[in-house]
């Protein structure tokens, strides 16, 4: 989907169609799945728990560690 966008610009509305449809069955497919829905979950609230304790946003973590 992203290349096809990429490829099409502001046509990819019309030209990307087919694969906006098997991206979102995909998406579908792995949300409806209790077990990583329950993974993703338990993920988020690790890192929104860091986050209230550090105030550093994940990404900005891994920047400065970096650095």
């Amino acid at each position: 989907f992203t290349k096809c966008c990429q490829e099409s610009g502001l046509l990819m509305v019309v030209k990307c169609r087919q694969e906006n449809t098997a991206l979102k069955d995909c998406l579908v497919g792995y949300y409806s799945d209790p077990s990583f829905y329950e993974e993703c979950k338990a993920e988020y609230l690790k890192q929104r728990e860091e986050y209230r304790a550090t105030g550093i946003k994940k990404k900005r973590q891994k920047f400065t560690q970096n650095v």
